[in-house]
């Protein structure tokens, strides 16, 4: 994650310890317009499932948060999901989304 800044590491970093915390199979992190952090995992329940990515960008919005600076998703697929993509685009419209494997490593950047 050499080319990362600090803060976009710290967020890679939060997504994988919810990840791992848990067992499940998406982490997730945003940071918001005044620099808080929101980190989430997937939700897989017989009557409410929900990507990590959709969990943070809700608890954020939850918290107040008018904007995203970043957000980022630890996940085995090589890119974010296009529903994940949508969710951060309402809230954070000019937001990179970090799509990193569970290694922490950047895959790619939306």
């Amino acid at each position: 994650m050499s080319e990362l800044n600090a803060e976009d590491a710290k967020i890679i970093t939060l997504a994988r310890s919810a990840r791992a915390r848990t067992g499940a199979a998406e982490g997730a992190a945003v940071r918001d317009e005044t620099g808080r952090t929101y980190s989430a995992t997937s939700v897989d329940l017989p009557s409410l499932k929900l990507s990590a990515l959709k969990v943070a960008v809700a608890m954020a919005v939850s918290s107040g948060a008018e904007d995203l600076e970043a957000a980022a998703v630890v996940t085995a697929a090589e890119t974010a999901d296009p529903a994940d993509i949508s969710a951060v685009r309402d809230l954070g419209p000019k937001a990179p989304i970090l799509v990193a494997a569970p290694t922490g490593d950047l895959r790619t950047t939306v």
